[in-house]
Formats: structure tokens, sequence, C-alpha cells
């Protein structure tokens, strides 16, 4: 238990009522065509890509891809033969300044049951709307401080903003609790003898509209790390400029204050609020 103001915890309580937002009306919606069995909404396209995506298909052609007035229809078929469309339709986007920030990474497209329909470049799924997974690990210590790193300002996306110990994108190939301990070592230092004690604690679903990108859908998968009193964290890729550790009320501070990444805030404000139940 930490003490907090009972107006900053109704703050943070009201924040994480908001994490799944609707995409505008105005998105294109993306629909996967399971043939007799109907079709499943699982994108949603910026409107600012639309008149490009519709003469750029009508002049050529990708298989299991079809452009509407109304919609986006991506036929169902082999993962294989799937993800090689969506690479092609991706791929020439990006050719075109559509799709900034290639990775040349790939996440994968995994439904309700987990399994994987087709795998894209990460920097396309915002793109396209598609729901990704990534890990978020809080980092914590007895003294309930909690170390937070701060994003290299050479991130394409929120430089310089505070996030957690470590976080990043699940790649096509990798559960949650591998790539939460590949993260752990690479983004903080933390050794597998420690970060085999990651506690799972839940999910948090992100959406919201990014402008001039897409629409950011995924899947955060929560861990818990208790840290020794002793341990300072060290980055190793190159993605964090440094870390802090401050108290649950500072943390709190800092997340109304607009210091966090917004995917950070929602993770460490459900860490306070369950401390302080």
């Amino acid at each position: 238990m930490t003490s907090l103001s009972t107006s900053t915890l109704a703050a943070l309580e009201e924040m994480l009522q908001n994490t799944a937002r609707s995409a505008p009306a105005e998105y294109l919606p993306i629909y996967l065509s399971r043939g007799a069995i109907g079709e499943q909404l699982i994108g949603h396209l910026n409107p600012e890509f639309i008149p490009y995506l519709q003469d750029s298909l009508r002049k050529e052609a990708i298989a299991l891809i079809a452009m509407g007035h109304d919609k986006l229809t991506i036929q169902l078929g082999k993962p294989r033969d799937l993800s090689n469309s969506l690479y092609q339709l991706a791929n020439r986007m990006r050719l075109d300044g559509f799709i900034p920030g290639w990775r040349n990474e790939d996440f994968a497209w995994v439904d309700l049951n987990g399994h994987k329909y087709f795998r894209m470049e990460r920097a396309a799924f915002r793109t396209f709307g598609f729901r990704s997974m990534a890990t978020h690990i809080n980092g914590y210590t007895v003294g309930n401080t909690i170390w937070l790193g701060r994003r290299s300002e050479t991130k394409p996306t929120d430089p310089g903003k505070l996030d957690n110990l470590a976080a990043g994108g699940i790649t096509a190939d990798e559960t949650p609790w591998v790539s939460a301990r590949r993260e752990l070592w690479e983004e903080a230092g933390v050794p597998e003898q420690i970060s085999d004690q990651i506690e799972p604690v839940g999910r948090i679903h992100m959406r919201r509209p990014i402008a001039g990108r897409g629409f950011h859908d995924e899947q955060l998968y929560v861990y818990d790390l208790e840290l020794a009193d002793n341990f300072v964290p060290t980055n190793h890729d190159g993605e964090v400029s440094g870390f802090i550790e401050i108290s649950l009320p500072e943390a709190a501070a800092r997340i109304l204050a607009d210091e966090f990444t917004s995917d950070a805030a929602f993770v460490t404000a459900n860490f306070i609020l369950r401390r302080n139940k």
C-alpha cells in the first residue's frame, strides 16, 4: 500500500476506462472473408490511404485482396499465401511513402483462439489497424519504488517519453513469456535467473487512431517483476537513454503530466491501482 490521494487514484481509474477506443467512422473497415462462414472485422484503414489503394489495386491486382467503396476484403487462404499477398501490398505502400519505419521484422495476426492466420512487417500493422501483441514489464522494489526507462531520442515513436522497465512487440515466432524475457535483457540488462521470476498479471487492450499513420490496436501482456534494492538496469540495445527509480506517487504525477508513452501510462496506472487496493 502506498499513499496516494483519492483524487489521484480516481484520475488513474478514469484514464484506464479509456484504453480501447472505437475506430473513427471515416476509417474503412478491413474484413477477413471466410467464405460460407462469413466475414470477420480485423482492421481499419486511415481515410488518407483509401484513394491511393483504390487506384493502386485497380492498376495492379494482388491475389486474395479486394478493394471496394465501403471495405477492404482479404480472402482467407493458406497462411503462407495470405502472408505473401499482404507483404506485396505493404511493400508497395512502403515504396510509395505510406509506411515509415520499416523494421524487417514480422508480427503475426492471431485470432482469439490463438491461431496464427498471417504474418506481416510490424510497421504495417498500424497502417491497416491489425491487432498486434506486446509485452510490458513493471519492475518494482519492496520499498514501493518502480523503475522506468526513458526512450531514446532517436526512437521513431514517442522519443524521450517514459516507458516501463522493459516493453516491446511480440514477434511472429514468440510467445509473450519469451518476448518479455528477451526485452528485459535487451532493454534493461535483466539476467535470466531474475527474469525467470516475472509474474503474469493480465492483459490490457489498447485501441486508438494515430494521426497520419493508421490505427493502433494491440494486446498488452503485462508482467510484474520484483527487483533487489541494489539492482540497477542497464540498456543493451540502444533503445533506452536511461532509467529512473521513483515512488509510486511520483509515477502517478508523471502519468497525469503526460510524460509516459500511452501504453506505458496505462500499464503503470494499472500497477499503481493494484498496489493501492
